[in-house]
């Protein structure tokens, strides 16, 4: 197993080449024509079966094995940011207002890099590896959208076990870090339109100022949090943007608060829904104004299955070296629409340490940062890690009930 990641250093400088020409050519959304193009350039001399997705740019590619086998799924999205790179970088983004902030870049490349390592592979590989080439992950839905188009069936066994990666420089460059359970947030957004009557500023008992309503039901929301909220299952409601008012001696007569909403289960995303609608509600009628609530629903948490985590940790223990492989110490509440992958197929999603050399863990600009600079030398951890499952899964490593692998 060892082996694999000397094959993933030799593939670094054609992974290091297609990062880079993805991150001068970044694109937002679902619909990515440069991007596909390029990542299809990459698979087209290997030996898949690729389907091109209609409803977005995604990309299934199927690799056959020579023995038989059960399926798994490795996953790397593709989508950017409306962000305007600052890096310095001489292959920085070309596309004013736009920029491979999150490390998408690389996870297509890394993905493409696999598939590489595991055609060469062909002829001792068990099973079917299905690679998802991903679109729209900045909330978009993408992988929502590539498997509503039929994903899981595209190899025509669906696949028994998925597997992720995401780049950060929150860990130390070419570790692993694997959490099972919970591993990232359900993502909401939530606005809250609080509606008065206007008038002059220098007479508010003639109006219904909205105003002070919206900064009580802010301070009262934060409150219940704290007071309704097992401490063990939390949740974060952030509101981030007040929209209100014109000028400086006019009442205007709404004001709009705008905001997110994170919870690590789903009894605890319900119970942060009804907060916002009970605190604003009864806010408002105290003070003689209505407020009307309403939820952008979003992701789902990321729950990485027990055994199938404890399986990659061991895979990666051996194709790397346990000083390679940790757990971060909490989960994340952050967002990840691998979530959708991992509602229907056991398998989790680990982080990739990128942080670049001289600077330190947890220091160094992060993901969806202007200024972040990923550690390119990781990607060939990324490349290993990604073929050494699916090379374990293939061989039963995983039989779909085990918490381990003896290898």
């Amino acid at each position: 197993m060892r082996s694999v990641i000397q094959e993933a250093r030799s593939l670094l400088p054609r992974t290091v080449d297609l990062r880079r020409r993805l991150h001068r050519n970044p694109e937002r959304g679902n619909h990515l024509p440069l991007t596909r193009a390029l990542v299809l350039g990459e698979l087209e001399s290997l030996p898949l079966e690729i389907t091109e997705h209609e409803t977005t740019s995604g990309l299934a590619a199927v690799l056959r094995g020579a023995r038989p086998g059960p399926t798994i799924l490795l996953r790397g999205d593709m989508d950017a940011l409306p962000v305007v790179e600052d890096t310095g970088l001489p292959f920085a983004s070309e596309r004013s207002g736009f920029m491979h902030a999150c490390g998408h870049d690389m996870h297509a490349a890394m993905l493409a890099g696999a598939a590489r390592l595991l055609a060469a592979r062909r002829d001792e590989l068990a099973g079917t590896v299905l690679f998802m080439f991903q679109p729209g992950e900045e909330g978009f839905f993408g992988a929502r959208l590539m498997l509503e188009e039929g994903l899981l069936d595209t190899a025509g066994e669906r696949p028994s076990g998925a597997f992720a990666l995401h780049v950060s420089n929150l860990y130390r460059s070419g570790t692993v870090w694997f959490r099972a359970g919970p591993q990232m947030a359900a993502t909401d957004e939530v606005a809250i339109t609080i509606r008065g009557e206007g008038g002059h500023a220098s007479t508010p008992h003639l109006a219904f100022d909205p105003i002070p309503v919206a900064a009580e039901i802010i301070l009262a929301v934060e409150t219940a949090v704290t007071r309704r909220i097992n401490v063990f299952e939390p949740g974060v409601i952030t509101f981030a943007r007040i929209d209100a008012g014109t000028t400086h001696n006019v009442i205007p007569e709404t004001a709009r608060l705008l905001g997110t909403v994170r919870a690590l289960t789903a009894t605890t995303r319900t119970e942060l829904h009804s907060i916002l609608h009970r605190v604003a509600g009864n806010v408002a009628v105290a003070h003689g104004v209505d407020a009307e609530v309403e939820f952008g629903v979003g992701y789902p948490v990321t729950v990485n299955d027990p055994g199938y985590t404890a399986f990659v940790r061991s895979v990666a223990r051996q194709a790397l070296g346990a000083d390679y492989v940790g757990e971060p110490p909490w989960p994340s509440m952050g967002g990840e629409d691998f979530s959708f992958v991992l509602d229907e197929v056991r398998g989790t999603m680990a982080y990739l340490g990128t942080c670049p050399p001289g600077q330190q863990p947890g220091e160094a600009p992060n993901n969806h940062s202007n200024r972040v600079v990923f550690d390119e030398d990781a990607m060939a951890t990324g490349v290993a890690l990604h073929a050494a499952v699916a090379m374990a899964h293939g061989d039963g490593g995983f039989d779909g009930g085990s918490d381990s692998w003896s290898g």
